[in-house]
């Protein structure tokens, strides 16, 4: 399971499927990481830097974290894609195709002029969670997809 979760400064990332389970995330900032509630992490109970500070100590990887540099990244299921958006410019999408039974990202693209603020993974990752969510397989051949995945 791929899950994404965002406030007004940081995204944070979690692939359950990379989880070890060691706890370090609930030891480290318990109002964050909470197994016992759904969602089990909610942001803005701590400062940001507790969340990044604890999310570094993360043993399996599992857990990732990045600032958001202002940018949202809507999904748009009518058009089969997330866009990554600077204000009013659109400045990335990954784009899928859908069928009954699964969800194949074919592409991903970001502007250079944004690159190497972990946009593209963000999309990746809005498509995943809506697959998920759905009760799709997912798939790729989008070769950014396919790592993440």
């Amino acid at each position: 399971m791929h899950r994404l979760y965002e406030n007004d400064e940081i995204v944070v990332f979690w692939n359950s499927e990379k989880c070890a389970h060691a706890a370090e995330c609930v030891k480290g900032s318990p109002e964050t990481f909470n197994f016992s509630r759904k969602p089990w992490v909610q942001l803005g109970n701590v400062e940001n830097s507790e969340v990044w500070q604890t999310i570094e100590k993360c043993p399996s990887g599992a857990l990732g974290i990045l600032y958001r540099n202002g940018i949202d990244t809507p999904m748009q299921p009518e058009n089969c894609r997330s866009i990554a958006l600077d204000g009013d410019k659109k400045i990335g999408e990954c784009d899928y195709t859908e069928t009954e039974s699964g969800i194949c990202i074919y592409h991903t693209d970001v502007d250079p002029e944004y690159g190497r603020k972990g946009i593209a993974k963000r999309l990746v990752y809005k498509v995943l969670e809506y697959a998920e969510k759905n009760g799709k397989q997912i798939s790729a051949t989008c070769s950014y997809a396919v790592k993440l995945i």
